[in-house]
């Protein structure tokens, strides 16, 4: 059962036989049954809201969490960007480097 305070299942509920007497099934019993399926359905209301509202706060927190992985995409995407970017300007800068380094010792074992 979903809760200790639910008392009836659906089977008991639909195997339930009322004692017949001269003028039909006893009042009492039926109340008294009665009773008892106006309970289980109270409960069941009381943990269907509780489900809801438990969802409801799931899925507010699942949006933000939606939310904070887009941004850290963003974030992450323009740093690799620049990132990129900056390493194509080491390679250029390395280049010219050892450019200059050839121009610069050719010349000092030509002197």
């Amino acid at each position: 059962m979903l809760s200790e305070k639910i008392v009836l299942s659906p089977e008991e509920i639909y195997e339930k036989e009322f004692k017949v007497d001269a003028r039909g099934y006893r009042p009492q019993e039926v109340d008294n049954f009665l009773d008892l399926i106006i309970k289980d359905y109270s409960e069941f209301i009381k943990l269907i809201r509780g489900y809801e509202r438990e969802l409801q706060s799931m899925s507010d927190e699942n949006s933000k969490l939606k939310q904070q992985i887009r941004k850290l995409q963003t974030e992450l995407e323009a740093q690799e960007s620049s990132s990129n970017s900056s390493n194509i300007n080491n390679v250029d800068l390395l280049r010219r480097i050892s450019q200059l380094e050839k121009i610069v010792y050719s010349k000092m074992s030509n002197n």
